[in-house]
C-alpha cells in the first residue's frame, strides 16, 4: 500500500495508514490505506463521484462483524459517523441513518410505540444490519424493510427498494462500492412499557448464552440450510452451527491468541494478542473438522477482508 493514491478534496476527515484494529469487536487487523470519515451524505456523494474509479471503496461500520487482515486494507475504508446516526419516527415507520446502532434504534422505537425490539440484541449498525439482513428471535430486517438510501460508486444518490437488495438468508445484494446511508422500516404499533419488557428479557436471554463479555465479532458461522426469499434458515435443533461445532470437539479450541467460546461453541473470540490470521486459521480449522464430522461445509457469517500480513 502507499500513500500516493490521487484522492478528491473532502469536508470530512482524511486519514493515511490509519489502523483499523481498534474499530473492529475483534480488535485485530491492519491499516486502512486510506480511512475517509464524511461529513454529511453530500461530502461523501462528491468524493465517490470525483475518486477514481480504479481506486477500490469499502464502507464498514462499527466494526462488530468483521476480521480485518493482518496486511489492512488497499484503498479506502469509509466509515460514517454523527452525521448519519439520526433517528426518525413517524405514522408506523422508522427512519434510521446507517451509523445508528441497531439497539439505540430499536428502543427509541418502542418508546414511540414501535416495535422493532429484533434490533435490540443484534450487535452493530443500520447500514450493517440492511446489508446482512440481520435477524433474530423469529424476525429479520427484510420482514420490516421499505427502503434504503445509497450513494452510488460513481456518486448517484440512489432509492433502493426490496427487490432491488433481493434479501436471503444474511445477505442482501448491493452494487459493489455503493454506501448505505439510511434505512426505513415499519413497524407494528405496541405498547411502550411491554416493548421495553420484552427487549429487556431478550437481553438477559442473550447474556445467559453468548459470551458478551469477550471480545467477539458474533456468530462465526451461518446456520446450514438453504436461502428463501424470506431469509429465514432451517431453525431445527440438529442444524445450528453451534451443535455441529459442539459436535465436532471443537468447543474450546484454541489457535495462538484465538478460541471457539466455551460458553456458546459459535463464538469465535479475541481470548488475549490473537491476530487476525490467528481467529481466521481457527475458524478454517473448525470448517474442516465440521465437515469431517457430519459431512457439512460452514458458512462464514464474519466478513473477512483485508490482505495478509507480508503481502
Amino acid at each position: 500500500m502507499t500513500d500516493t493514491l490521487p484522492l478528491p478534496a473532502v469536508r470530512g476527515t482524511l486519514t493515511p495508514f490509519r489502523p483499523l484494529a481498534d474499530l473492529t469487536w475483534l480488535r485485530v487487523g491492519g491499516p486502512a490505506e486510506w480511512l475517509f470519515q464524511p461529513a454529511d451524505v453530500e461530502d461523501l456523494s462528491d468524493f465517490l463521484a470525483a475518486l477514481p474509479p480504479a481506486i477500490a471503496v469499502f464502507p464498514i461500520g462499527v466494526g462488530s462483524n468483521l476480521i480485518v487482515r493482518d496486511g489492512g486494507i488497499p484503498g479506502v475504508v469509509i466509515r460514517l459517523g454523527r452525521g448519519f446516526n439520526g433517528i426518525e419516527t413517524g405514522d408506523r415507520t422508522v427512519r434510521a441513518g446507517a451509523a445508528a446502532l441497531d439497539a439505540h434504534v430499536a428502543r427509541k422505537a418502542a418508546a414511540e410505540g414501535l416495535d422493532l425490539t429484533f434490533l435490540r440484541t443484534i450487535p452493530g449498525s443500520i447500514g450493517g444490519a440492511v446489508r446482512m439482513n440481520a435477524g433474530c428471535y423469529g424476525t429479520y430486517v427484510a420482514d420490516r424493510f421499505v427502503s434504503a438510501e445509497a450513494i452510488l460508486r460513481n456518486g448517484d444518490r440512489v432509492v433502493l427498494g426490496r427487490e432491488a437488495l433481493a434479501f436471503g438468508y444474511r445477505e442482501t445484494f448491493l452494487p459493489e462500492g455503493a454506501v448505505i446511508v439510511s434505512a426505513t422500516f415499519r413497524a407494528p404499533s405496541g405498547d411502550p412499557a411491554a416493548l421495553e419488557a420484552l427487549m429487556a428479557e431478550q437481553v438477559a436471554r442473550r447474556d445467559a448464552s453468548q459470551p458478551v463479555k469477550e471480545r467477539t465479532a458474533g456468530s462465526t458461522f451461518r446456520n446450514p440450510s438453504g436461502a428463501s426469499s424470506t431469509g429465514r434458515a432451517d431453525d431445527s435443533h440438529d442444524m445450528k452451527a453451534w451443535k455441529l461445532i459442539d459436535d465436532a470437539g471443537m468447543r474450546g479450541a484454541r489457535r495462538g491468541g484465538a478460541e471457539m467460546s466455551p460458553k456458546h461453541a459459535n463464538f469465535l473470540i479475541n481470548a488475549g494478542g490473537a491476530t487476525a490470521a490467528d481467529l481466521e486459521g481457527l475458524g478454517e480449522e473448525v470448517r474442516n473438522k465440521v465437515f469431517q464430522s457430519s459431512g457439512l461445509w460452514l458458512e462464514w457469517e464474519i466478513m473477512r477482508v483485508g490482505t495478509p500480513a507480508g503481502n
